[in-house]
């Protein structure tokens, strides 16, 4: 056992101690009564890095919450590791489903419960462990490593992309290092190498200024909840396939040997839809479950209201109608042109009498890493050495923009080594993070760092 892995192995209840403490700093970025708290959470995080052995700590402050940045040259001639995570968490309501209180954590069962405590500070804090761990034991750091610890990711990371796209030249690096994703299950190591984009907008519908009495106007006048309701149903077909125009125009197909990998993972279904209490699945026609939440485009409502939702009966028809709606995109689609389909869907099908409005509040592009990066096969390697079991590479349908910004604006591939399962019950009550999936991450992410940083400064 390296050096490294056994100050990980003897520090481990002093690492989550650590963690409970910034677990308990509520840094909710979609609020802003949080203000505060997100950058008291951002401060903590400054002085963390340098008591770990990141000297060239900062605050970048921004239109938005702060970023966190690192720095630890070495060695301009070796190889350099960006690490990237987010100190933000999702707000924690609806606060009744709680066992315990959201932002002082507990541990059951060797699970730790709070907000962040999986999504994405306690896997975030993975990282930092592995790099204290090495850094304690050696006294340096055989690479250069950078810090981009954002907090807004939880609501778009608005500003951290403004930040990558201006100064590409304070982020170079050969790889970046990200553990903000999940595993098949718990027992399975997890590759990812490819996400979906984002495409998140909010429709509106509106008849006339103001609410309107169905006894006198009823049958009389269009109803904006019963339009949006029809368009909103018109925007799948019997297959569940989306009928946007040109939505599927650049889909990257999956390939004949990504399909025969797919039923290689061992991802099962039923134990997928029981997780939730759902009772069957509705895939896309011709495409498995799993191919259709990774690989597949999908448009969602994600909320819909209007009119009269309270106690008791007043009978309206409502002036209005709304909608959210989101896509998920795959490589080769871009969020101008499906947010330019949607306005063509709803110019060609709202009614000459009602005025709608269509607001697109954030997105984010789809992203293929390069399997091959040598890189990868370090981070193999690791996971399969820690768990005693070869890695899944696999693709996650979920969106994580900074991750597509750093391939797209800065040509780097990331290393997605993420510990999560979906018990963990990110951005639901009772989010909890199972300690020993959190240590073999510790551990995991030792042995790539080792390994990488061994053979690349030789």
């Amino acid at each position: 056992m390296s050096a490294a892995l056994n100050y990980a192995k003897t520090n481990g209840e002093t690492f989550i101690e650590e963690l409970k403490t910034l677990l308990r700093m509520p840094s909710v970025s979609t609020d802003p009564a949080y203000e505060k708290d997100l950058r008291q959470c951002a401060n903590w995080m400054v002085n963390h890095l340098k008591e770990i052995g990141i000297e060239k700590a900062e605050l970048i402050e921004t239109a938005g919450h702060p970023i966190v940045s690192g720095e630890y040259i070495s060695d301009p001639a070796r190889p350099t590791i960006l690490v990237y995570g987010h100190y933000d968490v999702q707000p924690p309501d609806p606060l009744e489903l709680w066992d315990s209180e959201p932002f002082e954590p507990v541990i059951i069962d060797d699970h730790i419960f709070a907000r962040g405590a999986c999504d994405d500070k306690g896997q975030m804090f993975i990282l930092l462990k592995a790099v204290e761990s090495i850094f304690r034991t050696s006294g340096s750091f055989p690479c250069n490593l950078k810090f981009l610890i954002e907090g807004e990711e939880e609501c778009g990371s608005p500003n951290v992309m403004k930040y990558i796209e201006a100064n590409p030249d304070k982020l170079v690096a050969d790889v970046a290092l990200v553990c903000d994703t999940g595993m098949i299950d718990e027992h399975t190591p997890t590759i990812v190498f490819g996400m979906r984009g984002l495409l998140y907008t909010e429709v509106r519908l509106k008849n006339a200024d103001r609410d309107l009495h169905s006894g006198s106007f009823g049958g009389g006048v269009a109803n904006p909840i019963h339009v949006l309701s029809e368009l909103v149903a018109g925007l799948h077909d019997e297959n569940n396939r989306i009928t946007l125009p040109g939505f599927y125009d650049h889909v990257l197909e999956l390939t004949d040997a990504e399909r025969q990998a797919y039923t290689e993972i061992p991802f099962d279904a039923a134990s997928w839809l029981a997780e939730v209490g759902v009772g069957a699945a509705l895939p896309e026609s011709g495409y498995s479950v799993a191919e259709s939440i990774t690989a597949r485009p999908t448009l969602d409502v994600n909320g819909i209201w209007g009119g009269y939702t309270g106690e008791g009966s007043k009978t309206i028809i409502p002036a209005e109608a709304n909608a959210k709606i989101s896509c998920r995109l795959v490589p080769n689609q871009e969020c101008d042109a499906v947010f330019e389909s949607l306005k063509a869907y709803f110019n060609a099908n709202v009614p000459a009498s009602m005025e709608y409005e269509l607001h697109r509040h954030g997105d984010g592009r789809p992203v293929i890493m390069d399997a091959d990066n040598p890189a990868m096969t370090y981070a193999i390697s690791a996971l399969e050495k820690t768990f005693q079991k070869k890695p899944f590479l696999v693709r996650s349908g979920g969106s994580i923009p900074v991750v597509a910004a750093i391939k797209h604006n800065l040509g780097m591939d990331a290393i997605m080594m993420g510990f999560g399962v979906e018990s963990d019950r990110i951005h639901a009550p009772n989010e909890n993070f199972g300690l020993e999936r959190f240590r073999k991450g510790v551990e995991s992410s030792i042995r790539f760092l080792e390994a990488y940083t061994a053979t690349s400064s030789t």
